[in-house]
């Protein structure tokens, strides 16, 4: 079963793959008729113009309207190199620039690449700086440890720590139980030269790619980073962006304690696609508590690599 990043994907792969089936079983009638000897005689033929309810998509223009994209034939011939489509027209699953993904409209994109939460743990080793500090605080939340806070330029920014990470072990021992305040202790005696954490991505979070439409909007409004609305129609409302949870990421990049201007001036930079990494109000919340203003103004705002 194939997956797509949006809905969007989703309904331009489908007609690319609609196309390609007409497309195949025209060359297979082509093919298999035989020529057959005819007299030729004139004939008096009325011209009459083709309906246009018999044309599949032409040009895409249904599609565009319909979504509110500038999706165009000469664009939509680019994108079908990155939708591999099968001698019988179906559109092959698994084969795209974005993993398993089939992506004719977003693409090969870069914040894509950034949000991205993998499944799965991994392993991460870091030192302390000359200050003895690693530039990380942490919080216990449902008897987890996680990552409330990562300084610029620390060596927990370094290693691709993010906001939200689940640290389940460090230096081999087990985190679930722990405490705030065990957990800092914790990396307070770590030794200077090699810190090994065992991390989970963001496992309260998750990714939601938007389009702009002719206007330069994905649809929806934002205050402090909270969304309060999403616009009828839209791309926010057609892959499922809810209200009451607070935007964390935009294309990979931390966003949480900057200023609404802030935030506009990095969606309106970011392109046609947009990604979103979203976290519930209540969660958010609770991860943040206790944090003040200087503390959040440290955080790591930075745009990660890929």
């Amino acid at each position: 079963m194939a997956l797509y990043p949006s809905l969007e994907d989703l309904k331009v792969s489908k007609v690319i793959e609609a196309q390609s089936t007409i497309a195949a079983k025209q060359a297979s009638v082509a093919i298999e008729a035989k020529p057959v000897a005819i007299e030729a005689k004139p004939v008096a033929i009325e011209a009459k113009p083709v309906a246009a309810e018999n044309a599949l998509y032409p040009d895409l223009q249904e599609l565009g309207d319909y979504m509110g994209l500038d999706l165009n034939s000469e664009k939509l011939q680019a994108d079908m190199s990155l939708v591999p489509v099968t001698d019988s027209g179906q559109v092959a699953g698994g084969q795209s620039t974005l993993g398993n993904m089939l992506a004719p409209v977003t693409g090969n994109n870069m914040g894509f690449h950034r949000a991205e939460i993998k499944a799965g743990v991994r392993e991460v080793t870091l030192c302390k700086d000359q200050d003895r500090k690693v530039g990380l605080r942490l919080r216990s939340i449902d008897r987890g440890i996680f990552v409330q806070l990562v300084q610029a330029n620390s060596p927990a920014s370094l290693v691709g720590l993010r906001f939200g990470d689940q640290i389940l072990q460090l230096d081999g021992k087990l985190c679930t139980g722990w405490s705030t305040d065990k957990a800092h202790k914790a990396l307070k005696q770590a030794p200077e030269d090699k810190i090994s954490l065992i991390v989970r991505d963001r496992p309260f979070q998750r990714t939601i790619t938007m389009h702009k439409n002719s206007s330069g909007h994905v649809g929806f409004i934002q205050k402090r980073g909270k969304i309060t609305s999403i616009v009828k129609d839209s791309s926010a409302a057609r892959n499922g962006l809810l209200t009451g949870h607070n935007i964390c990421e935009i294309n990979g990049q931390n966003v949480i304690g900057l200023k609404d201007s802030q935030i506009m001036d990095i969606l309106a930079a970011a392109g046609t696609t947009v990604t979103l990494t979203v976290m519930p109000k209540a969660v958010f919340e609770h991860m943040v508590k206790r944090m003040s203003f200087g503390l959040v103004s440290l955080m790591d705002h930075s745009t990660p690599e890929v």
